[in-house]
């Protein structure tokens, strides 16, 4: 079993930055890809950036160039700076371990609200 903890969330003005986390416990294999999704209210659930095992990175167009995600995987820890936030990043945003690729069937974490308000 795999339990995925997320940490980071927040109240931000536009423009500002968050920085969240999710540590991974449990049977974790270093052949997993990590990622982050959101889902706003009334919206489906969407990939925002992923890093697969290889450590390449992917990202949504929306959010390219103002967010990083990076992974330590001595800690099974998945990062996203979220830098120049828009009203429009409002969501929960969960954490996401899976076998090989992404959008594999996998391991969710709890989410935490990122709310952009001026």
């Amino acid at each position: 079993q795999v339990q995925l903890v997320e940490s980071g969330g927040g109240l931000v003005h536009p423009g500002g930055s968050l920085r969240l986390s999710c540590a991974a416990s449990g049977s974790i294999f270093r052949l997993n890809a990590m990622g982050w999704y959101r889902q706003a209210p009334g919206n489906e659930r969407e990939v925002v950036a992923y890093i697969s095992v290889s450590g390449t990175t992917n990202y949504a167009d929306s959010v390219k160039g103002r967010f990083t995600i990076s992974r330590d995987s001595s800690k099974n820890t998945v990062y996203l700076q979220m830098n120049s936030l828009k009203v429009e990043d409002t969501a929960v945003y969960y954490c996401k371990v899976a076998p090989v690729t992404i959008a594999a069937p996998g391991y969710w974490g709890q989410g935490t609200q990122v709310t952009v308000s001026s």
